[in-house]
């Protein structure tokens, strides 16, 4: 087995946890606890936007820009933007009022659909930067993807679904990361336009969700000036990483 396939499936095998892990535990723990800290949550997810920004700019920007490669870069960073602002529209549309089971299943379908980007950040961070920096955003990612699991069982449970199969939902609703994972990776391996710009599409990709997503829930969740402490430890903490 080749290094370049041995790579692939680490970074599938990684992106599996992150993905279906990550909306899997979110989804269980929403069966398990009524009442969330918005607190904790709050800065945890500061914490992760703020190392999603330092890995995206740092690491995965900066092998991105090669020489004379700047409007590909900006190409990319955009349609990793659009793309998905896109599918978060997608998911905003998809929340239902009526019949919380419904709602939750129509939630798992577009945090599916939503996950194939992030899935790309993680190949394109195995491919593209260093093994420390693919296990560094699948982690980040799998943190991120936990309130989207809890998003999904958590209105199903209250509509009378049964806990297992809420739980089982919002795990399955992780399994296109994975595929997200694959094209990442194989796109960064066709050559260097290519790698610039899945790299750039990636962190395009990153950026909005700590901008359109993560921080805008974080200060929601608390209105507190530690939060911000927090992101600015994490893209510390990132910094570090790609050191």
């Amino acid at each position: 087995m080749d290094s370049i396939t041995m790579g692939l499936w680490t970074t599938l095998l990684v992106t599996a946890a992150a993905g279906i892990g990550g909306t899997g535990l979110g989804g269980a723990l929403a069966t398990l606890f009524r009442r969330d800290s918005g607190r904790e949550a709050s800065l945890l997810l500061s914490f992760a936007a703020g190392v999603m920004v330092s890995v995206s700019c740092f690491g995965l920007l900066t092998e991105a820009a090669a020489p004379g490669a700047m409007e590909l870069v900006a190409l990319g960073v955009f349609l990793g933007c659009a793309v998905t602002a896109g599918l978060n529209a997608l998911l905003d549309h998809g929340r239902p009022s009526g019949g919380l089971v419904l709602a939750g299943v129509v939630m798992a379908a577009a945090i599916a659909l939503h996950n194939v980007p992030e899935g790309m950040v993680i190949g394109a961070s195995f491919i593209g930067g260093t093994m420390r920096q693919g296990w560094t955003m699948a982690a980040v990612i799998g943190l991120h993807n936990i309130p989207e699991g809890m998003a999904i069982s958590a209105p199903m449970v209250a509509g009378g679904e049964r806990r297992w199969r809420a739980a089982g939902i919002a795990a399955l609703s992780g399994a296109p990361t994975v595929l997200g994972a694959a094209l990442g990776y194989c796109l960064g391996t066709l050559g260097p336009t290519a790698l610039t710009l899945t790299l750039s599409f990636a962190a395009g990709a990153m950026l909005y969700v700590v901008f359109g997503e993560l921080l805008p829930e974080a200060a929601g969740l608390w209105k507190s000036k530690l939060p911000a402490l927090a992101a600015v430890l994490g893209i510390l903490v990132g910094m570090l990483i790609d050191g």
